[in-house]
């Protein structure tokens, strides 16, 4: 009995089996290293860069900050976003509450069109990252401010205490 070469071949995997060989060290491998990168990216916590030149306060505080318009106050300078408004001994040494550069600025970044109705309430939040030796004078300036440009959310930047 003579076998054409199709059934010969038939015949050949029948005896060998269609077993399919399968490396799944190198999968868990790759599945191990994607959850540790997951779980290493995947913290709630959001940082503010903090320059050097302001030291931030202490704080137990357990809840996390929002994105919003950051105020920084070192020794010498006010910025807003990273853009320098004013001169801290300017503003010590003017009599008004008002900073008129700062007052300005602020209205500027509120005019900007919000997009989502949603996050209207969250575009007037702005966070105020002082030095912990600002005077509170200088601090209180800075807050009618921004009250007075419609400001109303204000949170201030502070390290966290490490448990003990």
């Amino acid at each position: 009995m003579t076998l054409t070469p199709r059934q010969r071949r038939a015949e050949r995997r029948a005896r060998h089996g269609n077993a399919v060989d399968m490396n799944l060290v190198s999968l868990i491998d790759v599945f191990t290293i994607l959850i540790f990168f997951l779980l290493s990216n995947s913290g709630g916590v959001e940082t503010l860069a903090s320059p050097k030149s302001v030291k931030l306060p202490m704080s137990e505080a357990q809840t996390s900050p929002h994105e919003t318009v950051v105020i920084t106050v070192n020794a010498t300078d006010i910025l807003v976003d990273g853009r320098k408004i004013a001169s801290v001994a300017d503003v010590i040494d003017s009599k008004e509450d008002l900073i008129a550069p700062l007052k300005a600025d602020l209205d500027t970044v509120a005019s900007h069109e919000v997009i989502r109705q949603e996050n209207a309430a969250q575009a007037r939040r702005l966070t105020i990252m002082g030095d912990k030796d600002i005077p509170y004078r200088l601090l209180r300036k800075i807050m009618a401010t921004s009250a007075s440009a419609n400001y109303a959310d204000v949170s201030f930047a502070v390290r966290q205490r490490s448990a003990s």
